[in-house]
């Protein structure tokens, strides 16, 4: 046996020997500068790696804002056989080549096909191959053997300035994505004597501005530009004639990414102290430069910790993110996502760190809580809820049975039917009054707190992070931006039940974003929530309100404080003490019940039996006077008044045998 193994194993590395992935594919050039408007080709080249290859699947991805494909190249190809036309898609930005060659090829830099792109727009752009692109072995078997893929990355210039040189405050870099819609552009002019200048904004590359003159003045400004690359295209006049054109590119991004959910790994209620933590969006334009995290603690448990410092708010971060070992509590995961104009579009998801409600303990037992159950309670206490278990789905039955008659026969309980015509009193009585009372309130809601407007001077700070459905045993927090940094912002917070405002003090970073957590938890009830800009003395107006509320989840006692949570598990403790107490209940009386049961059978088979044999005795001596009689009817007529006694007699015997055996039957059916 094993000799054929060995032959077996010898004859498959003698025929189909061992084949490594080696084939690379690359672009040449793989990198390069370019202007826009011009055209440059790029070959796709093949290396075997000594190894021979006779069919061939490239597909190549590039930016179609940047690039355009004005023509593959076939005619110098080892391709000998196009399997597919070759296609190419402008708008997608992506192209498909497919086909053999015949016999085979060895080659180190084989030549696969040439490319001609034409320069859109300015940038940076990367052309690469596709995980479908395939490099087939000469093997009869059609193996992949394309083991690397070199791609290319090419820098999209404007031409060089031909007429005056062009600056910009506001967009200085015409590489970089700015969230500014309004941009200033100055024209510097080392050449004396212009006599006016020409310009236009437009989203071609190359425009000439036509030769009417919009004066001498040497800036523009553009405001509210829409999202996407402009450029503004300017030429001088001298001496009465135009001179050459400069081209600058406006890149404006204002839109943050898209919006996106975030996905805790196992689940946002979970027992795990080091959940996994996933996100990840989107950006039209300028696209995804970096994502931020925090973690906000917002248990009990955190409440000392409070007051620590905040000027790492949040962290820079990749998906998927598992942060260290958390403590048992309540977190608000916050996550930013930053485009390359500095945008970001901000998502929060709620995260608790709970115990598990029972453990595995080996062959013992469970642990629940601080408490080991062994196995053996652990199964009587199944067998008991199973029984109730059954016993309930048996009474559910019934009552199922009792409801669907009911419905059928269009039938309501007599307190219900009396119920729904003192509804309707009280709604014909108080609807119109509950109605008039409902709006004045709410007309005095909505207008009890106006902010007089005042004069701008200092920009108002923004309110963009605020804990979400903040509980009153949950610490409350608030975080935004602001147009000044390194100085103090005022949050104000006011309990519209009470009236009572509250005011901090806290201080913006060198970036502009400001951060305060409460140090104690607020009271339940519904709140506004503002914030004022202060520079110095001078104040700036109050910025935009926000409407929160604090939802009662703890019950205060003194000075301290009991969570629903807490309360809802001792309630299903008690619920399930009671739930096996009724279980114990019934499985008592129905024991006893059954005993005496059996009992009652006994007895009432022992009397029946009793009653068959005095039955028996009865029939026999009534058999033996009705012998007698018969003997002297044989010998002497009977009289009138015997023979009525003879079929008296008679008709009570058959009587007594049926009252006795209905009665028997009686008393067994109700036992």
């Amino acid at each position: 046996m094993n000799r054929r193994i060995f032959t077996s194993i010898f004859f498959v590395f003698l025929f189909f020997p061992s084949i490594s992935k080696a084939a690379t594919l690359s672009l040449s050039p793989s990198s390069g500068n370019f202007t826009v408007g011009s055209t440059f080709n790029v070959s796709i080249l093949l290396d075997t790696k000594e190894e021979s290859v006779n069919a061939l699947e490239i597909a190549l991805s590039f930016p179609p804002d940047m690039l355009q494909i004005v023509s593959p190249s076939t005619g110098r190809s080892i391709i000998g056989v196009w399997t597919a036309n070759p296609k190419f898609d402008n708008v997608n930005g992506q192209m498909n080549l497919q086909g053999g060659v015949p016999g085979g090829i060895t080659s180190s830099r084989a030549l696969i096909s040439t490319v001609t792109f034409r320069v859109k727009s300015v940038g940076e752009s990367l052309v690469k191959f596709l995980d479908k692109s395939k490099a087939l072995l000469n093997n009869g078997l059609g193996t992949n053997v394309l083991n690397e893929t070199n791609n290319a990355v090419f820098r999209f210039k404007l031409p060089p300035p031909a007429g005056p040189e062009v600056v910009s405050d506001t967009n200085p870099d015409q590489a970089t994505w700015y969230s500014n819609k309004t941009v200033s552009l100055q024209f510097i002019n080392e050449t004396p004597g212009v006599e006016g200048y020409s310009y236009i904004l437009s989203d071609n590359p190359v425009t000439n501005p036509d030769n009417i003159s919009e004066g001498k003045k040497d800036s523009v400004s553009y405001t509210n530009l829409a999202d996407g690359i402009h450029y503004f295209h300017v030429k001088a006049l001298r001496a009465g004639v135009w001179g050459g054109t400069t081209h600058f590119a406006i890149k404006v991004d204002a839109t943050p990414p898209a919006d996106f959910i975030i996905d805790i790994v196992p689940s946002a209620r979970t027992t795990s102290r080091l959940p996994v933590i996933q996100f990840t969006t989107t950006d039209a334009l300028s696209g995804i430069d970096h994502y931020e995290l925090k973690l906000m603690p917002l248990s009990s448990s955190f409440i000392e910790e409070a007051e620590a410092s905040t000027s790492e708010f949040f962290i820079e971060v990749t998906s998927p993110y598992i942060p260290l070992s958390l403590k048992l509590g309540g977190y608000d995961v916050i996550v930013r996502a930053f485009d390359k104009s500095d945008n970001y579009r901000e998502v929060t998801e709620r995260l608790r760190i709970t115990t598990p409600l029972f453990s595995f303990i080996g062959g013992t037992g469970i642990k629940l809580g601080n408490w080991s159950i062994p196995w053996m309670l652990v199964w009587v206490i199944g067998l008991i809820i199973l029984v109730l278990l059954v016993y309930i789905a048996y009474r559910v039955k019934l009552w199922r049975h009792y409801i669907h008659f009911a419905q059928k026969e269009k039938k309501l309980p007599a307190d219900i039917l009396q119920q729904l015509e003192e509804l309707k009193k009280y709604q014909e009585k108080y609807g119109v009054k509950m109605l008039l009372l409902f709006l004045i309130i709410s007309s005095m809601f909505f207008t009890a707190y106006k902010v007089n407007a005042q004069t701008p001077q200092i920009a108002p700070p923004l309110i963009t992070t605020i804990s979400k459905n903040v509980s009153n045993e949950e610490i409350f927090y608030v975080g935004g931006k602001t147009n000044f940094t390194n100085e103090s912002v005022v949050i104000y917070l006011q309990n519209l039940q009470t009236g009572e405002t509250f005011s901090q003090d806290i201080e913006s970073d060198n970036k502009g974003d400001w951060f305060y957590k409460h140090t104690n938890f607020l009271s339940p009830g519904n709140y506004l929530l503002w914030a004022q800009g202060k520079i110095g003395e001078e104040f700036s107006p109050p910025g935009p309100q926000v409407k929160m509320t604090v939802n009662r989840t703890a019950v205060q006692f003194g000075g301290g404080r009991l969570s629903y949570e807490a309360i809802y598990l001792f309630i299903i403790i008690l619920l399930l003490i009671t739930i096996l107490g009724l279980g114990g209940y019934i499985l008592f009386h129905f024991y006893h019940g059954r005993k005496k049961h059996k009992e009652l059978t006994r007895d009432i088979r022992e009397a029946e039996e009793s009653i068959r044999r005095g039955f028996a005795v009865l029939k026999r001596d009534i058999k033996t006077e009705l012998a007698v009689i018969s003997k002297i009817k044989l010998s002497a007529a009977l009289s009138v008044e015997e023979k009525e006694k003879e079929n008296q007699l008679l008709s009570d015997l058959d009587n007594v045998g049926k009252h006795l055996s209905q009665e028997i039957w009686e008393i067994a059916k109700e036992a």
